[in-house]
Order: structure tokens, then sequence, then C-alpha cells
């Protein structure tokens, strides 16, 4: 007779290929590696579809080195890309403290109530700022927020105080705020990140982050890929800041995911159950296609509509009902994505492929290169 706990532990390894007797791996120190800090990308691939591609066979072991519009030679007619279409909007705002005049980064995390005008954020520094302070954005102080409460350690909810339309005030926080590339890129925003900092198929504004796996994609490799008889599904997961938080926990179970607002429609399902009923390949573009799309699965391992949060947390042992292969970029250690990828990829080849990685100096994070698992 089966017992709970060894029924858990089949479920969990059936997503392995060839890799029986990995273990589990379920600590956070079994994602360290040394990461050299010159492979951090600080600026995009010339072209989109030109950065490199590290193609990882889990069936066969096998490890290839291409570029990435090399993708098309992968993909056949009836398979699918999973894509994510949220849009980042311009979440860093630089503001200064009543009386003080004090310099204050403000990034907006989420909008709570539009007609309040009342926004979760991040300040920083936050030691200097208290409920009741006044913030002041703009050469000429047009935009003005209240701090009227501490949310977290370094959170704040601001209600900006604006006499126009709702419409006129969200045109001055694009106006006043700059994307938010992410805190490792050491250098000045640029006019070129409004572009590259976003998929060239995002639409729905929401996201403080950008899903970078989409942004290797280029318009015309997306027509070749249409050509050639591949679907896209589109969904729509905001990617918050959550998904970048350090992990600070020893046992990954007891790690929480923040909440990020998701969306999957019927058409989306409706596109990706056909392709797994063909058995055709159904490749998830990105750690948020697979976080939304295990978010909203039916009994019969199908893609469900949804709309509403999830805070999925993928780390390994786990089995993967949607995708079965997925687009990534290369993660920093012990983050939450690296987690994911190593549950899909399986432990051990993951090891191989991050090692191999830093040996021909592939590119990390956000805008490094790109990993295809198949």
């Amino acid at each position: 007779m089966t017992t709970p706990i060894q029924a858990t532990y089949i479920c969990g390894r059936l997503f392995q290929n060839n890799l029986q007797n990995e273990p589990f791996y379920m600590k956070l120190s079994h994602f360290n590696f040394n990461l050299p800090k010159e492979l951090l990308a600080e600026f995009p691939a010339e072209n989109r579809d030109e950065s490199r591609l590290m193609v990882v066979n889990r069936a066969a072991q096998t490890i290839e080195h291409k570029m990435f519009k090399d993708i098309i030679d992968y993909f056949d007619d009836g398979d699918v890309f999973i894509i994510n279409n949220t849009k980042v909007f311009p979440a860093r705002l630089y503001g200064n403290k009543e009386k003080t005049g004090a310099r204050i980064e403000v990034f907006l995390l989420r909008e709570l109530n539009s007609e309040q005008r009342l926004w979760d954020v991040l300040v920083d520094p936050a030691r200097k700022i208290r409920i009741g302070n006044k913030l002041y954005f703009g050469d000429d102080d047009s935009l003005v927020a209240e701090v009227i409460d501490n949310t977290t350690s370094r959170g704040r909810t601001l209600r900006f105080l604006y006499d126009g339309s709702y419409e006129e005030f969200r045109r001055k926080l694009k106006e006043l705020g700059e994307t938010p590339i992410p805190k490792y890129i050491n250098r000045e925003v640029i006019p070129e990140d409004a572009e590259r900092y976003q998929t060239i198929y995002a639409k729905n504004e929401g996201a403080v982050a950008a899903p970078t796996a989409g942004l290797h994609f280029s318009k015309h490799l997306m027509k070749r890929l249409e050509i050639k008889g591949v679907n896209f599904a589109e969904i729509t997961l905001h990617v918050g800041l959550g998904t970048f938080n350090p992990v600070e926990v020893e046992d990954l179970s007891k790690h929480k995911m923040d909440s990020e607002e998701l969306f999957i429609t019927q058409e989306a399902c409706d596109i990706v159950n056909k392709a797994k009923a063909d058995r055709k390949r159904v490749c998830a573009v990105g750690t948020t296609c697979i976080r939304a799309t295990e978010s909203s699965v039916s009994s019969a391992k199908t893609l469900n509509p949804f709309v509403g949060w999830t805070n999925k947390f993928i780390f390994p042992p786990y089995d993967f009902s949607i995708a079965n292969c997925m687009i990534t970029n290369f993660h920093t250690p012990k983050s939450t994505l690296l987690m994911m990828i190593s549950a899909f990829c399986g432990h051990d080849l993951m090891k191989k492929a991050y090692d191999e990685a830093i040996k021909e100096g592939y590119r990390f994070y956000s805008y490094g290169d790109a990993m295809l698992i198949i």
C-alpha cells in the first residue's frame, strides 16, 4: 500500500527525465553558485533575436549553443508559444521631501484605489519617510504625494494630490516616471530602455518588471514562426518585484511569494489545450508564463480561464501540467526563478547548463541571453 508521503514523492518525480536517482532539492543552499559580476548584462543585445541561445535537451541530456533566431528550427506547425503580454509602466519616480528637500526614490508597486489615487510604493531611503510626510515631484512640484501608511518595513502607501482628471494624473505619472530597469544595472536609464525593456507584444499595462524571456522576440522572428504554423497564446501576468525578492529561509517550503495579478482568457486556453491534445510542443516564454499557467490547471491537466491573483511558488520536486518546453533567461543565485528552472529542467542538468553558461561567457539576468529547455 502506498502511503500519502510515498504518493507525493512519486507524483513529484514524474517531471524528471532520466534523473530517477536525483534527490529532493528543497534547500536554499542547493541553488547557490558563483556568478562573475561581469556576466550580469547591463545592456541588451544590439538586435533582439541575436542574443545567444543555449538549447538544453532533457531527454538526451545534451546542450547546444545557438543564436536566439535559431529557435525557429525547434518548432513546427501546430506548436504553441505562451506569451505574457503585460506592459511595463514607468514605475520609478524621484521626488523631494518637504522642508529638508532630501531626494527620495519612489517605486510604484500597485494602484490601490483609482478615485483616491492611493498607491503601494517602495521608498528609498526608507528611514527618512514617516506617515504625514509630503513628497514633491517634477521641477515645478506639479505632483504631490502624502504618506498615509507604513505597509511593510520598506513599503509605504501614498495618496497622490492632483487636481486634474484621472487620465491627466496617469499621464503625469508617465511623464515623471522612468523605465524601472533592475537595480543591478549600474548606469543611468537611457532612452533606448523605454523600448528594449518591453516585449514587442506588450499591450496590457501593469508590470513593474519585464517578462524578460520575451525580450528576445523580434517582429521578424514572430512573423517567421507564424508562417511556419506556430500559434501564440497570450496571457497577462503583471510582474511585481516580489518575483525578485530574496529567499531568506533555508527550507523552501516556508518561503512565501508576493501575489501578482493574472488574466487567462478562454481563447488562450483553447489554443493551449488543442496543442496539448494534438501532442504538440507547448512552450512557455518565461517563468511568468509557467507560474501563470500552473496557477489554473483543471483536474484533467488542461488550462482553465483565470481572473485574479496568484502567489504560486514552484521549486523541486514539481509535476508540470501545461508547458512541455520553455524559454528563459539565465538567473541569479538563490533566486526563485532558478528554483523553477531546476524543477523544470532537473537539478543536475540545470547545474551542468549553468556551469557551461559561465564557462562560455553567457550574459545573465534581464538583458542577458536565453535558454530553451526541451
